[in-house]
C-alpha cells in the first residue's frame, strides 16, 4: 500500500481549511489502511520559523502515522489553456502520494497549460485541482471527481457551487473552467474561457 498525503495551505503562519484535511485524513485512515484514525493535524505539526510569513506548502506523508512533514513555498502556476486527456482505469480516491499515472496523463498535454481528466465519458479532475465550470449563473462541479478536494468540500458546504453529472460532451453548454484546490477558492483560483480547452 502507498503512503497517502495531504497538501495544507499555510499562509503567514496560519493553517486553512485545517478541518477539511483532519475529516479527509480519518476517512482515509478507516477506509485505506483499515484502522481507527490516530493522527490529529493541530498535535502533530509544528510551523517552523521559515514558514511563518509568506505562503508555504505543508505537505503531511502518513500511512499508519505521519512519516514526514515539510513545507515549501507555494509557486504559483499561469493556466490559460487545457487539454483533455482520457483514462478510464485510473484511480485516485484517496490522495496516493504516488503520482505516477497522474503525471503520465499531465504529460500528454501538448502546448496545454494543464489538462482535463475524462473518465467513462465523465468529467473528473485536472493534474492537481477540482474543476468548477459556469454556465453564466452559478458554478458547477462534476459529480465524478478523482478526489474530492477539501476546498471542493468547503465549497459545497458553503452553497457557493453546485454538484452535476457533467460529460465531456457538456463543455460547451458551459463559458469558463475554474481550477480549485487547497490553495485556489472562488477568488484566487485560475479561470479558463471554454473555447481553450483543445480535445
Amino acid at each position: 500500500m502507498y503512503p497517502l498525503l495531504e497538501t495544507i495551505k499555510c499562509e503567514d503562519g496560519k493553517f486553512c481549511n485545517l478541518e477539511f484535511h483532519q475529516a479527509r485524513l480519518e476517512k482515509s485512515q478507516k477506509e485505506y489502511f483499515g484502522i481507527s484514525p490516530k493522527i490529529k493535524l493541530t498535535e502533530e505539526i509544528l510551523i517552523p520559523e521559515f514558514a511563518k510569513n509568506g505562503l508555504f506548502r505543508c505537505r503531511v506523508i502518513y500511512s499508519e502515522q505521519i512519516d514526514s512533514i515539510e513545507f515549501f513555498p507555494y509557486q504559483f502556476r499561469i493556466i490559460k489553456s487545457l487539454k483533455i486527456v482520457e483514462d478510464n482505469k485510473i484511480d485516485y480516491r484517496y490522495k496516493y502520494s504516488d503520482r505516477e499515472k497522474l503525471n503520465g496523463l499531465f504529460e500528454k498535454r501538448g502546448n496545454c497549460d494543464d489538462i482535463i481528466i475524462v473518465k467513462n465519458g465523465c468529467i473528473t479532475d485536472s493534474f492537481v485541482s477540482n474543476l468548477v465550470l459556469s454556465d453564466g449563473e452559478k458554478w458547477r462541479t462534476p459529480d465524478t471527481p478523482l478526489l474530492p478536494g477539501t476546498q471542493r468540500e468547503r465549497l459545497l458546504k458553503e452553497g457557493k457551487i453546485f454538484e452535476s453529472r457533467i460529460l465531456v460532451d457538456d463543455i460547451s453548454n458551459f463559458k469558463k473552467v475554474g481550477l480549485i484546490n487547497a490553495f485556489n477558492d472562488l477568488t484566487e483560483m485560475q479561470v479558463v474561457a471554454c473555447e481553450n480547452i483543445f480535445f
